[in-house]
């Protein structure tokens, strides 16, 4: 598959995390249920390497395991903090402003990452995307 295909996949999978994410913080916290629904995709992954036969130790040290790490703690922090905010929030207003996640992760890595470019289109995407954000997190 290709990066289309598995990125629809994602699409839809993630459009039912806040609202499962919602309807279990209702009852549970959402320490917990972070906890709960990241083992199952900490299982889940380690089922994949297994199947795949996909080499780990390796990859510990890399040369660019530093990023690997750092995912990891932005993904901790990342998802906790959603949680957190569904659990105490409604989510027409928590998820349009963690989706900006995608305009920042763009600016980011255009003045970030080599070869990523940011162009006049995609400076009028993130304008777009804000008022999007603000007119769906207040309206």
């Amino acid at each position: 598959m290709n990066h289309i295909a598995w990125a629809l996949i994602a699409l839809v999978a993630y459009t039912f995390v806040p609202i499962f994410t919602d309807l279990a913080t209702r009852t549970i916290p959402s320490d917990v249920a972070a906890l709960i629904s990241n083992t199952i995709l900490v299982v889940a992954t380690i089922a994949l390497v297994l199947v795949t036969e996909q080499e780990v130790s390796e990859y510990l040290a890399a040369p660019n395991a530093i990023y690997m790490y750092a995912t990891g703690v932005c993904l901790a922090v990342g998802i906790i903090t959603y949680y957190r905010a569904l659990g105490s929030g409604p989510v027409s207003v928590v998820v349009p402003i963690f989706g900006m996640f995608i305009v920042t992760s763009s600016v980011v890595s255009a003045v970030f990452v080599p070869g990523d470019a940011f162009s006049v289109r995609k400076a009028l995407s993130v304008v777009l995307a804000i008022a999007a954000v603000y007119l769906a997190a207040t309206g």
